[in-house]
Order: C-alpha cells, then structure tokens, then sequence
C-alpha cells in the first residue's frame, strides 16, 4: 500500500508499505529519519517517541498505515518546528537546534544519546502544553521514555531550563 503524510512539515508518500510495518521502520529505513531509536520494538522505551498530530506516541507501535493523511514531527523537525510554533519563521542564520534540544546540551542532560529523541520530543510537547511545568508535570510527561545512563536529574534540569528560557522569550516579547 501507498501511505502519505507530512513529515516535519514536507508532504511524503511511502510505497509498498506491508500492513503491519512500522512507523518507526517507514520513517528509519524507507525515509532516512534515523533520529527516532530502535530500542524495545514494545512501546516501553519511549526512543521512538515522535509527535503524531501534536500528541507523543511510540513509533514502534503504530502502524504506518494509521498515518495516512497525518501530521508528523521526529526529533530531527524539532527546530523547524519550534520556530513555526514561536513565529520566528525561517530567517536566516536561525538557531539550528530547537530550544529544548539547545538545553539539554547546556544542562549536560545527554549521556550516549539513545534515548534522547524521545525525551526531546515529549519534552518539546509538554512544554508547549505546559508552559511552566512542576516537577511532577515533567516526571509524569517523561514517565515513558527511560534511560539507562543516569539518574534523570540532568534530564529534569534540561527541560526546566527549557521552559525557563521560553518562558523569559516570552516576558521580553521574542516569542
């Protein structure tokens, strides 16, 4: 079957797409998009983690037929984005890291990066839907993707500092 849906803002067509194929797999193997991690393959993990329609989901459990005609964005669209979504459009020389992604290098939040798409992505959607998110707001949005490397404090501190950072954009009027 032909499968057609937009990807980080470009309309794309995948064809011979099997019935129970992957999103995940559409999206590494027959896109190139190799962001989204192939870690657990049962929606445990959260690497795979991409935002279908604006709402976090595990792309190793939908299949790519439920797709069709749907808004996709993978770690690798976060910038852009991010930019569409604050309004400061594709101007030159902007930033070629989304915010989130910026914070997470600035806290030290990334250790072997496996499971980092996924916590950027859900961490981009809650703070889009949670503009000041607590700590339990930020445990609970995390609580699907994990990590073997640390003890998740870093990774709180990124997605804090994120939200603070967006939030002061948004006091000085930049966003």
């Amino acid at each position: 079957m032909r499968v057609t849906f937009t990807v980080n803002g470009r309309r794309h067509e995948a064809d011979d797409v099997w019935e129970g194929e992957s999103l995940l797999y559409v999206l590494r193997e027959r896109m190139g998009l190799p962001g989204s991690k192939n870690a657990c393959e049962q929606g445990e993990c959260g690497s795979c983690t991409v935002r279908l329609d604006g709402e976090p989901v595990c792309a190793c459990l939908v299949a790519a037929g439920q797709a069709e005609g749907r808004d996709l964005v993978t770690v690798e669209g976060l910038p852009e984005y991010a930019r569409k979504r604050d309004g400061t459009g594709t101007e030159e020389g902007a930033a070629e890291l989304a915010p989130v992604q910026q914070a997470f290098i600035d806290a030290g939040a990334v250790q072997c990066g496996f499971c980092t798409p996924g916590l950027l992505v859900a961490a981009d959607e809650l703070i889009e839907r949670t503009p000041q998110p607590s700590d339990a707001d930020i445990r609970e949005a995390l609580s699907g993707n994990l990590c073997r490397c640390t003890g998740y404090e870093k990774i709180l501190d990124a997605v804090r500092l994120a939200a603070a950072r967006q939030d002061a954009e948004k006091v000085e009027g930049k966003v």
